[in-house]
């Protein structure tokens, strides 16, 4: 059976094939001095990350981790990676299970990167209710194993796969307490931070998912669009540790 993929999600991935892996994409280039903090000036940049001379525009740095949920990795680490995703997405789901495991494993877990998470909730119903339910789970901290059945269970977008009884179902196999966790989903009490997380990543104008930025210890932030492969990560996490 073919996939219903939604269109801003196809557009970003569909961009990957024609992406060098070293580098020949977009990025914004954040740049904080003292006396620009917490705000951020932002530039177009190319692909060696120095930005050009333009007209820059005020952003506020809690745009990147307000309305967030757990932080996955050490809160040492000096390299922030921010995704903005959406759980019904076929280019996040692809970004999960071939990439993400691998920033994990040879940044997260040595201490090099942390990874914040924020909903940009775009496909349909069930892309609120699974980030509610995310929620939900990290009241308990259990968010990241939450999220990652999420991704483990995805089988296609708005084919019901992120139902309410199978929500309910994947928050017993992480081992919520099951009237908590329906508690939690009956009276919404997320939906106005996911909301504002969506308005989050709209000031920050991103029109698909996955879209992620990378934070070095001197706030340079660099964009990345789709779900691009590890290389491109590594290629910036390298560059950013380096500073």
């Amino acid at each position: 059976m073919p996939l219903n993929i939604h269109a801003p999600s196809l557009g970003i991935g569909a961009a990957i094939a024609a992406i060098s892996i070293l580098g020949a994409f977009f990025v914004l280039g954040f740049n904080v001095s003292e006396n620009d903090s917490p705000s951020a000036k932002i530039k177009l940049a190319d692909n060696t990350e120095q930005a050009k001379e333009s007209d820059s525009t005020k952003i506020e740095m809690s745009l990147f981790s307000a309305k967030a949920t757990a932080l996955l990795g050490s809160q040492d680490a000096t390299v922030t990676l921010v995704e903005f995703g959406d759980y019904q997405c076929f280019y996040c789901n692809r970004f999960f299970h071939n990439t993400e495991s691998d920033i994990v494993k040879n940044y997260v877990d040595t201490g090099k990167v942390k990874i914040i998470f924020k909903d940009f909730t775009i496909i349909g119903q069930d892309s609120l209710n699974a980030a509610h339910a995310s929620h939900c789970a990290n009241e308990k901290g259990k968010f990241w194993e939450y999220h990652d059945t999420l991704y483990n269970h995805w089988t296609g977008e708005n084919n019901g796969w992120a139902s309410s009884d199978n929500l309910l179902e994947f928050a017993k196999q992480v081992g919520l307490d099951e009237t908590a966790f329906s508690e939690c989903m009956s009276d919404s009490r997320y939906n106005s931070i996911i909301e504002q997380s969506n308005s989050d990543a709209r000031t920050l104008g991103i029109t698909g998912t996955p879209a992620f930025f990378v934070i070095g210890s001197d706030n340079t932030i660099t964009r990345i669009s789709g779900a691009q492969p590890y290389e491109v990560f590594e290629k910036i996490f390298e560059l950013k540790l380096k500073k």
